[in-house]
């Protein structure tokens, strides 16, 4: 959809009962963009990004940026940050993509501090800010939350953010990834980017959902992130086929009742159900990405998956 259509769905979206607005960004719009305008469309809705990657602006650029939304929504405003991909840091935008681990951490605490109207002037391990403050810090800072999928960095999110932002895992996954968010604070947000397929047509489904899983879960991190989830031996000839440069073999290799736990599909009630087990496993802000599905306009999908929504997709 284009970036005016996207009033149509904020309307939609507001009047059908949604409470947050998240973009992403990959190679389409920026993550920033969309929610400004939003904020004047949408008055009342959150507005965050999941994610931002945190390598490809600078620490001043980004910390700009983030009170830019800030003072446009405030109190409304979350700024989700991760490492992002070797090919959006390296290849797209050719920039190192160096301890991805540390130099979140050091965008976290240095975003902390700019947002804060603090002047900055240190040397973090992975970068150094000489003499920056915000010329306009906002009244009211973003909430800061982490993209985080190991124990490393879920354990960082609890310790330093305002919430964790998950991605690509299944309802029954959300207990062990947020049993390292132990010790977090009151307050603390779990977000979840959940893909859904909105349509009956189970073959679609699948296919689009192998397609989006070769893709993905052969990532370094998400590979390494479905190990710790303990699905080496459903995904292990997937990767070993990846790695032969075997793509029809990888798509093949997918289990279908693994695309079904990761790209939810069915009748809008059945994917309504499945939502609420994230929720149940400890889910606060379930954040749902609509996967385009034929005879299925955005908009009819949007309000068919809100709580009060139809049965159908049309």
């Amino acid at each position: 959809m284009s970036l005016p259509d996207h009033e149509r769905v904020t309307a939609t979206a507001v009047d059908a009962g949604y409470t947050d607005l998240w973009t992403s960004e990959v190679n389409g719009f920026d993550a920033f963009t969309p929610l400004v305008l939003a904020a004047g469309w949408t008055p009342s809705a959150r507005l965050g990004t999941a994610i931002v990657p945190a390598f490809t602006r600078g620490p001043a650029l980004l910390a700009m940026s983030a009170a830019a939304l800030a003072e446009v929504a405030p109190g409304r405003a979350v700024i989700g940050i991760g490492a992002s991909s070797p090919a959006i840091v390296n290849q797209w935008n050719g920039l190192d993509f160096t301890d991805p681990f540390g130099h979140t951490r050091d965008m976290l605490r240095f975003l902390r501090k700019a947002l804060a109207g603090e002047l900055v002037d240190e040397e973090f391990p992975s970068f150094r800010v000489q003499r920056f403050k915000l010329e306009r810090p906002p009244e009211q800072p973003p909430l800061l939350h982490l993209a985080a999928l190991r124990p490393g960095m879920l354990r960082l999110a609890a310790a330093e953010a305002d919430g964790a932002i998950l991605n690509w895992l299944a309802a029954s996954d959300v207990p062990k990834v947020t049993a390292e968010l132990a010790g977090a604070p009151d307050g603390f947000d779990v977000a979840a980017r959940i893909f859904v397929c909105p349509t009956t047509d189970v073959a679609y489904a699948r296919t689009a959902g192998k397609r989006m899983i070769t893709a993905y879960l052969t990532v370094g991190a998400y590979a390494e992130f479905h190990r710790w989830l303990g699905r080496e031996a459903e995904l292990g000839p997937v990767w070993d086929a990846w790695a032969a440069g075997d793509r029809k073999g990888a798509l093949a290799a997918v289990p279908d009742d693994l695309v079904d736990a990761l790209v939810l599909h069915g009748t809008p009630a059945e994917v309504r159900a499945k939502l609420t087990e994230y929720v149940a496993n400890g889910v606060q802000t379930p954040v749902i990405a609509l996967v385009p599905a034929p005879g299925t306009e955005p908009l009819a999908a949007v309000r068919a998956l809100s709580p009060a929504g139809g049965d159908s997709w049309s």
